[in-house]
């Protein structure tokens, strides 16, 4: 079984650039405090990445 996590937006997308929004959006995640689940890969982890000033990422039991 794979690991997964939980990603949640904690800061606004207003201001980054095109390709950080365009990051977020591709998690899934279009509202602060919004959060999602993926499994744990490195593509998600390069993702996190990119933008981890705004994200708040928790290991999922």
């Amino acid at each position: 079984m794979a690991k997964s996590l939980k990603i949640t937006l904690v800061k606004s997308i207003i201001g980054m650039s095109p390709t950080q929004e365009a990051t977020v959006k591709a998690l899934g995640l279009r509202h602060i405090r919004q959060t999602v689940e993926h499994d744990d890969t490195p593509t998600i982890r390069g993702m996190i990445a990119t933008v981890p000033f705004c994200l708040q990422v928790e290991t999922a039991k």
